[in-house]
């Protein structure tokens, strides 16, 4: 998987009215970004502002997503940082099935 079809599969996911109502940023630092605005059931590539930032490396994320990372045990670990909202991204659990 790579960004571009990432962002699809996200894109896809909040407009099948989701319940992720909130605006969420996944920073991957080199690869790029994931902006998922719930309230709009859009997502796309750009740095907007968001309820929460997500910082993790791309591969980490791919673990995360096909369920082969737990998401508190990458955050205990460091390797997954969130900034702003801590509540945005506990919600996240549903919509992140849809990603794998």
């Amino acid at each position: 998987m790579d960004l571009a079809t990432l962002t699809q599969r996200a894109n896809e996911a909040v407009t099948a009215g989701s319940d992720f109502n909130k605006k969420v940023k996944f920073d991957f630092g080199d690869i790029g970004k994931l902006f998922i605005d719930g309230e709009n059931g859009t997502a796309d590539n750009s740095d907007a502002d968001a309820d929460a930032t997500i910082k993790v490396d791309w591969e980490d994320f791919k673990k995360l997503a096909s369920g082969d990372m737990d998401p508190t045990m990458a955050f205990m670990q460091g390797k997954l940082k969130v900034l702003g909202d801590m509540s945005v991204a506990m919600q996240l659990q549903s919509l992140m099935k849809k990603l794998s």
